[in-house]
């Protein structure tokens, strides 16, 4: 019984982190690409939407997603997909794109909005910094108040 009760706030722990550190590197991520300066014409190939939940009493999600391509500095064609974006961005128009360079093209299509994104980021960390608070104030609280129990009551 002990092992489930440490068990399941671990691994809540664990994706939190995960998460936590997905969260943030996206973040840098759509930094770097609109502080590296470079910008291309991109062209929308293809918009759509995917749609979650709505089984039972749940509500349903829908997402837009956009697929863009560029031509980068060094003359390569870039294909990429991102979630979100204006939902008036539709199949053949041209949008900014602002990349990085290097090994790994990271680009975004989204316009810069630093500080909204900054606190979207440090709200989600913060969310999830509380479930690992309080997973770790679950299992203290067990474990001072079993301590020491045993089948005998001792």
């Amino acid at each position: 019984m002990d092992l489930i009760i440490y068990l399941v706030p671990s691994l809540v722990m664990g994706f939190a982190v995960f998460m936590g550190y997905r969260v943030t590197r996206r973040w840098l991520q759509v930094r770097g690409a609109w502080n590296s300066g470079l910008t291309a014409e991109g062209r929308c190939l293809r918009s759509y939407t995917t749609v979650s939940g709505g089984h039972g009493d749940t509500s349903v999600r829908t997402t837009l997603h956009h697929v863009y391509e560029f031509t980068a500095r060094d003359g390569s064609s870039v294909r990429f997909e991102e979630e979100g974006g204006r939902g008036t961005v539709i199949e053949g128009d041209y949008v900014t794109v602002y990349y990085t360079d290097g090994r790994e093209v990271v680009a975004t299509a989204h316009e810069p909005s630093r500080g909204k994104q900054a606190a979207v980021t440090f709200g989600i960390l913060a969310f999830l910094g509380v479930i690992v608070v309080f997973c770790v104030g679950f299992m203290a609280s067990y474990a001072t108040t079993f301590a020491g129990s045993g089948p005998d009551g001792f």
